[in-house]
């Protein structure tokens, strides 16, 4: 069944008073609200298990949303905002609080209401629960064409997630899954299949006769703040590489899609995730590097190591930083590496995908020739800024025929354009129905099958961990993925 129209009547934020809907889920809705995006019919429901008033939320959520838009915070959209909303106190365990929900969505509108948006933005070990309850008021894929939307991480491996998946099918239908991944609401991950697919400059060099090597970088200067319960069970493999950086290597190496429409782009990026080589057991100390932070110098800061934040555990083998390297197996892509990392406390915040081109079969321009001439770049920054990046050679002024890399750089906005948040984007297009970049389960499945090897290996070996300074790029061993003594990490744009 298509659930593309007509537009949801509710929409339900399970979890309402927590980090993500305070941070993230709030201050994006009344951004839609600001440039008009949401239907004047459309109701939203905070549900939280503090016992407050409807008063008590408004402030709450007065603050929370004005602080978070800063600048962009319009007093008069906030009101028309804020008149959305409904409370609903309760424990996601408690049946009598989805009869609460009921009452408030069962209240007097115009038509019917079957199409219900509930967002859980909660630990993931609550959403079959909360998908139970809701079955047994009355919301399931029997009654309307209610969406779901679950946030990462989607089971903490293969096996977990193959049951999580079950789980939410008993009660919903796979078109009415969201599954998110925030990093592909960025705009720089948008524009990167813009780029590929229409511009025909770029196309027919995007493949293994020109580039030499891929790099895709997630680095964070932070640490872990107070998600050490949740962080030391999880690291940085899970968190972040079988989720945002295995995503962004299919945006990359997908091939083009017969439309510009959900599952056909769906099925292009499983096709790259069913071609990537698997790593046997024995390859994985060749192909992947683990390592956590020490004390160091972050921002100027000094900051304590891993092992000493609070509520890690003494001795843990959880890491802060995972280096791995991929190969695609398929005509474009055969013997180009994927290099992908992530990490806390590195030296800048910095995300970005950095392709390097082979070398001209000749150097006609250096007098004796050298072992050495810098590659050609392309960057594409995704955070802190959002750019194109791109090295090539030109003549240096003077006597001679002697070359040196010029830099072209091009933001992809204009001064007076106004940023957008991921989550803008992907609330905007759960609110249409728009799956085009919410993740199917198949890729949540194969992109688990990819790492599993690695994750299996280092849960039995707990004494095989590196370590790097906080302040640093990472480990130095993490120099020895490479292919060629050329290769190195791109640490900046």
């Amino acid at each position: 069944m298509s659930i593309s129209s007509p537009g949801p009547c509710y929409f339900v934020i399970f979890g309402a008073t927590g980090n993500l809907a305070s941070l993230k889920l709030l201050p994006a809705l009344f951004h839609l609200e600001v440039a008009g995006k949401l239907n004047d019919d459309l109701r939203l429901i905070a549900f939280s298990r503090r016992p407050w008033s409807q008063e008590e939320w408004q402030a709450h959520m007065r603050k929370v949303v004005e602080k978070q838009a800063g600048d962009r915070f319009d007093a008069t959209a906030y009101e028309n905002f804020a008149r959305r909303f409904e409370y609903v106190a309760g424990d996601l365990c408690d049946p009598a609080a989805y009869a609460a929900l009921m009452d408030v969505i069962s209240q007097p509108r115009m038509g019917s209401c079957e199409n219900i948006v509930f967002y859980l933005a909660i630990n993931p070990k609550d959403f079959g629960s909360v998908s139970k309850q809701l079955s047994a008021v009355g919301f399931s894929k029997h009654s309307g064409r209610h969406r779901i939307v679950v946030e990462k991480p989607f089971g903490e491996d293969i096996e977990s997630a193959r049951a999580l998946n079950g789980l939410l099918h008993r009660y919903f239908d796979e078109e009415q899954i969201f599954r998110i991944d925030h990093y592909l609401g960025k705009e720089t991950v948008q524009n990167l299949l813009v780029f590929r697919f229409a511009n025909t400059l770029i196309e027919p060099i995007w493949n293994r006769n020109y580039i030499d090597h891929v790099q895709i970088t997630v680095a964070e200067q932070h640490g872990i703040g107070s998600r050490a319960g949740y962080y030391d069970h999880t690291g940085a493999l899970r968190d972040m590489l079988q989720n945002h950086l295995m995503q962004l290597l299919t945006v990359v190496a997908m091939e083009p899609p017969a439309a510009l429409e959900a599952d056909a782009l769906r099925d292009e990026k499983v096709k790259v995730l069913r071609s990537i080589r698997p790593i046997s057991k024995q390859a994985v100390h060749a192909q992947a590097i683990r390592a956590q932070y020490t004390a160091g110098k972050v921002g100027g800061e000094l900051v304590k190591g891993y092992l000493d934040e609070t509520g890690v555990a003494p001795h843990t083998a959880t890491e802060t930083y995972v280096a791995a390297k991929f190969y695609i197996d398929n005509w474009r892509w055969q013997g180009v590496p994927f290099y992908l990392r992530t990490g806390k406390r590195l030296a800048e915040p910095l995300s970005s995908v950095a392709i390097r081109f082979r070398r001209p079969p000749q150097q006609l321009f250096h007098t004796p020739p050298v072992e050495h001439v810098d590659s050609n770049w392309i960057v594409l920054s995704i955070q802190p800024e959002e750019c194109m990046h791109i090295e090539l050679h030109a003549k240096q002024p003077g006597l001679g025929m002697q070359t040196r890399v010029t830099k072209l750089n091009a933001s992809y906005r204009r001064s007076d354009e106004v940023p957008l948040e991921a989550y803008e984007t992907l609330l905007l297009d759960i609110i249409q129905g728009d799956r085009s970049l919410f993740i199917r389960f198949d890729e949540v499945e194969l992109a688990w099958q990819v790492v599993d090897p690695v994750l299996r290996h280092w849960t039995k070996d707990t004494d095989n961990i590196s370590s790097y300074p906080a302040g640093s790029w990472g480990p130095e061993s993490a120099g020895r993925l490479f292919d060629s003594d050329d290769q190195f990490w791109r640490n900046s744009i």
